[in-house]
């Protein structure tokens, strides 16, 4: 049996408002199918002062995921009959189709459809309507790689999940939520809040921070499947409650979404139906993230400890970091001091995926930026950089970049920095025939910038920067999904006589994005 510091579980909870700061939040722990302690601090609403409660419904934005593959199970007997369904969604494609539990699974090997929104002109704060959804999808015509090889994380492997099930059972999702979870589990004020303009109890999210200042974000994504639902703190301790009552039911939804998944090679994964595994304070925890503009949510669960963590704010810290410093203070356990990083780590790589990789470090840490956010690593005792979903060793002037949860261990190529890259060469307008979508490249006194055009509109001009030879960084720091893609790697292409014919984009959501070169010059 597992057992808590429960004074200690306090301290960390009234700490969460100053390592946190912003708007509001809320807290919780189960612990043995008992609520032990919760918070909920600061404003739901900083201009009209309605305060955050426990009551206060909140998006869980893409914990939504796991109650959709709950509702899938329950509702169809067997899901793998509708794999021959996914074709109706992507006509275009070209290459072998996922399957439905490849879909579940984040191993589709899609493009995540919130990333190409911005390929495809969209701007931050515009509508994205339920109608959108599935012609963007439907333009689709090859992945990033094979079904089942790797994991890259994609919203619009559920949104397909999420007609299939409507398509299906022929109710809509709200009703299959609050029949097989929602009513089951005691979430008795949960909804599918799915147009994202209008968050339930009058609730805003915040953008910024402590140093900037928080300002209200603007969203109006239409969402189903991927995310979606609005729940409070009450509803989600029933909801961690339920999970340890039925923790021992070979039938009980969440132990069957729970189940260890594979790669098509057998190797073991760790994302599968919607939640995410990690090793924390020793312990094995399923759970997940939630993002939205303005909002930020985590939860985790430990069934052989029966603990389990909600943490949600209308903010945009980290709540998972959040999460851990609750769970870490209720088991006594402390992160051990790092190792110093040795020199010789810094500097930015290009891998052979044709992303860029940045490393920079602190005194015991270092930063790897290359997925949609950085990740922390510390020195190892093999002399590696390494957490738990990175391990970088060199190899001579090389490195290699192993990533366990993604099954993908690219080599990584130095790339020596420039610090101004050929403007006006680069200039023109570009197409891909992957998303019938342009992209043009401006040249102003020095400066370069990137605007896209598609489906969606004209999005805004984008800042782009050398990074080394040919190889060019577009930056985007806002997106109708959060978090942005951050930076796209852009690889100029060039014909045997040395003249630009095209290029290669790509972030970790949507690798590998040909374009064609159709004019030179301002366009």
């Amino acid at each position: 049996m597992t057992e808590i510091d429960l004074p200690a579980l306090e301290t960390a909870l009234d700490a969460l408002p100053k390592r946190y700061p912003g708007p509001g939040g809320v807290a919780g722990v189960v612990k043995d199918g008992k609520v032990v302690a919760t918070r909920a601090w600061g404003y739901a609403n900083l201009d009209t002062a309605a305060p955050m409660t426990r009551a206060t419904r909140l998006p869980i934005c893409s914990i939504s995921k796991q109650f959709t593959c709950q509702v899938l199970l329950a509702s169809v007997d067997d899901p793998a009959r509708l794999d021959g369904r996914i074709a109706d969604y992507l006509p275009k494609f070209t290459g072998p189709l996922p399957t439905l539990r490849q879909l579940c699974d984040n191993q589709s090997g899609l493009r995540d459809y919130w990333a190409l929104t911005v390929l495809q002109g969209a701007r931050a704060e515009q509508v994205f309507a339920r109608e959108d959804a599935l012609p963007l999808i439907a333009r689709m015509k090859t992945g990033h790689f094979p079904p089942g090889t790797a994991y890259s994380y994609c919203n619009c492997n559920y949104r397909i999940v999420s007609e299939l099930i409507e398509a299906e059972t022929g109710e809509d999702l709200e009703t299959l939520y609050r029949r097989h979870v929602w009513g089951p589990a005691g979430m008795k004020t949960a909804v599918l809040t799915s147009d994202t303009r209008y968050p339930e109890d009058g609730v805003v999210g915040y953008e910024g921070n402590d140093a900037t200042g928080f300002f209200p974000a603007d969203n109006a994504i239409f969402w189903i499947g991927d995310a979606g639902i609005s729940a409070s703190l009450d509803d989600m301790l029933a909801y961690e409650r339920w999970i340890d009552a039925t923790r021992e039911d070979e039938s009980g939804l969440y132990r069957r979404v729970s189940v260890q998944p594979t790669y098509s090679d057998g190797t073991p994964a760790t994302y599968g139906y919607g939640l995410a595994r990690h090793e924390i304070a020793g312990l094995a925890f399923t759970g997940h993230a939630g993002a939205l503009r303005g909002f930020r949510a985590q939860r985790l669960n430990a069934r052989d400890a029966r603990l389990s963590v909600v943490v949600i704010f209308n903010h945009e810290s980290d709540t998972y970091g959040a999460a851990r410093s609750l769970i870490e203070a209720a088991l006594g356990q402390k992160t051990p001091e790092s190792a110093p990083i040795p020199d010789g780590w810094d500097g930015q790589w290009l891998a052979d995926d044709g992303l860029l990789v940045l490393i920079e470090s602190g005194r015991r840490n270092a930063t790897v930026s290359y997925a949609t956010g950085g990740e922390t690593v510390t020195l190892s005792a093999d002399g590696t950089l390494a957490a738990p979903g990175v391990i970088l060793s060199r190899q001579g002037e090389a490195m290699q970049m192993t990533r366990p949860r993604d099954n993908t261990a690219p080599k990584l190529t130095p790339l020596p920095l420039a610090e101004t890259g050929e403007v006006r060469e680069i200039a023109g307008r570009y197409a891909s025939a992957e998303l019938e979508a342009d992209l043009v490249i401006e040249a102003r006194d020095g400066a370069a910038f990137a605007r896209f055009e598609g489906l969606l509109g004209v999005g805004r001009m984008e800042r782009m920067e050398p990074a080394g030879k040919d190889v060019w960084v577009v930056a985007t720091r806002r997106s109708m999904d959060a978090p942005a893609p951050g930076d796209w790697t852009a690889i100029i292409r060039r014909d045997a006589a040395g003249r630009i014919n095209g290029l290669t984009l790509g972030c970790w959501l949507a690798r590998g994005v040909s374009y064609t070169r159709r004019s030179s010059g301002a366009a």
